[in-house]
């Protein structure tokens, strides 16, 4: 008894042990969220460049072409010509507990990184790929994703979606979980509490959508603390031409690509003969503010669209090497 007892001691002391380590962490972090390598993502507008950040390119009475009239490359980009060009594209949440975009919070591009940063953007690449999925379905699956939650506490179409998206060295790391022992004895505050949250949904089995929303998407303004920036300013690239996006709740956001004259110079161009605009995979992070972040899947509308094969400017192979005519045993003969 004494055994068991000692036993049952020493597990619960070192639960507490990890758990205080790992509270330890958190409050350590917590003053710079943003840089916390712990963080889901930690994508944020840290990584923007400011000093790309414009206004006041394009007159403002001028109308936007639609961004699905362009060919398209074999990977889902938009082969730009001079213009201005519009879209209305899938968003996803990729940050839960935040709040929902608002009309005050201005939106840049920025490189996708943080936790399983290669599955998140396999999902958003092939999503745009595969228009006839439920975007209800992907999104659970992002939330399943950053929350980290067991791939097997999904519903099936759920699973049956990642099978569709990812392939299956990917799903076998969604299957190994993560979390541990330190999941059910720790609680923190703010997002990492509401990615606990989600997994207990997952691990319920919800079926309810709206129950996942209501935990991952908070239904109040978001806090800007610089509200200098604003939604119409574009993001130069570096090929010369500009972005800006205006999202519309985390379900849907406007692209709206200006490419100049300019930026077509035959010095400039990116990828053999072509300016490339490709706005999957990506992520779009407010400024100073804490709303969420949200990755671009495909267009809301899917047409049927020109498709050009792009192939990167090689150099010449080297010339073959001609056999030398060695003298048969015929022709020494006859000599």
């Amino acid at each position: 008894m004494k055994k068991y007892l000692l036993k049952n001691v020493w597990i619960l002391l070192s639960v507490v042990a990890v758990a205080f380590a790992a509270c330890k962490a958190s409050k350590e972090g917590s003053n710079n969220s943003s840089h916390n390598k712990h963080e889901t993502i930690s994508s944020g507008f840290h990584d923007v460049d400011t000093v790309n950040i414009v206004q006041n390119v394009i007159p403002v009475d001028q109308q936007a072409k639609s961004l699905m009239d362009l060919p398209a490359t074999q990977d889902g980009g938009y082969i730009l010509s001079p213009g201005f060009y519009e879209a209305d594209f899938k968003s996803f949440c990729l940050q839960p507990g935040t709040p929902d975009p608002g009309s005050r919070d201005a939106y840049f591009r920025a490189p996708l990184t943080g936790y399983r940063k290669d599955i998140i953007e396999t999902i958003l690449r092939n999503s745009e790929r595969r228009p006839n999925l439920e975007q209800k379905n992907v999104q659970l699956l992002l939330w399943s994703v950053v929350s980290k939650s067991s791939f097997d506490n999904l519903s099936y179409p759920v699973q049956a979606t990642a099978r569709e998206l990812l392939t299956p060295k990917q799903i076998f790391e969604l299957k190994g979980g993560t979390m541990g022992v330190v999941k059910t004895f720790v609680k923190t505050s703010g997002i990492a509490n509401v990615n606990g949250d989600l997994q207990n949904l997952f691990e319920l089995g919800s079926s309810s959508y709206e129950l996942y929303e209501q935990v991952a998407v908070l239904r109040q303004p978001s806090n800007i603390s610089r509200p200098d920036f604003k939604r119409d300013q574009w993001y130069k690239q570096p090929e010369g031409y500009y972005v800006r996006y205006f999202p519309n709740g985390y379900k849907n956001v406007k692209i709206q690509v200006y490419a100049p004259e300019t930026c077509f110079d035959s010095t400039k161009l990116s990828t053999g003969n072509h300016i490339v605009f490709d706005p999957t995979s990506m992520v779009i992070v407010p400024a100073y503010s804490n709303a969420q972040r949200l990755g671009i899947g495909g267009p809301v509308v899917e047409i049927i669209r020109q498709v050009v094969k792009i192939e990167k400017s090689l150099p010449p192979p080297p010339p073959r090497k001609q056999p030398e005519n060695k003298p048969t045993k015929q022709t020494k003969q006859l000599q």
